[in-house]
């Protein structure tokens, strides 16, 4: 089926083309959404005659798509979910749930603008591109953790967290005592190399 793009749809096309979709994308995304119409005649002359207006609307719808995407800058959403001890959910992370955690921040976000390959379903760090408009992306960064302290800690680090923050603490002191008691070894060596010189 030939239909007349109405705006850009990403791997369809531009404002204004005439493509060939299969008739259930049409039926069921496109012309109900507003997003294109039949190509025939009658439909040509009617762009034609809204091409303008139509494309000052997109351009409006873009330059405040672009004004909500500088406001939210580098977004960062916590999502609290239970995990196993190496970090694997029990269950997943949507595109639903990421949606609703960027609406809870102040912007207003529907599912499908949310372009997730595959649900997450690990702990971490998770950067999901977000559609505000069909030319305007950004980067939303997951913060997938056990608990608010967790996600924290996820920030600082750069990493996930797969313990407890007792654990990584017992950790990095251990790490530090075990890098005191090198470089003493280190100073001794020195020294001993100064007296025997």
């Amino acid at each position: 089926m030939e239909v007349i793009l109405l705006q850009r749809v990403e791997k369809l096309g531009q404002m204004g083309d005439v493509v060939t979709v299969k008739p259930g994308h049409a039926r069921n995304r496109l012309l109900p959404q507003g997003m294109a119409l039949r190509a025939n005649k009658a439909n040509l002359a009617v762009f034609e005659a809204q091409k303008a207006q139509l494309e000052a609307d997109n351009l409006e719808r873009r330059s405040e798509a672009q004004a909500v995407a500088d406001k939210l800058g580098n977004l960062a959403v916590t999502l609290v979910r239970q995990a196993s001890d190496v970090g694997h959910l029990y269950g997943s992370v949507t595109a639903r749930d990421i949606a609703a955690a960027v609406t809870a921040s102040g912007c207003t976000v529907s599912r499908s603008q949310v372009r997730l390959e595959t649900p997450i379903k690990s702990l971490g760090l998770h950067d999901v591109a977000v559609a505000l408009h069909p030319e305007v992306l950004i980067t939303v960064t997951a913060n997938v953790a056990r608990t608010e302290e967790d996600a924290a800690e996820q920030i600082r680090k750069g990493a996930a967290v797969l313990g407890t923050i007792e654990e990584m603490e017992e950790e990095e002191a251990l790490a530090e005592e075990e890098a005191s008691e090198e470089e003493l070894e280190a100073q001794g060596e020195e020294e001993a190399a100064e007296a025997n010189a």
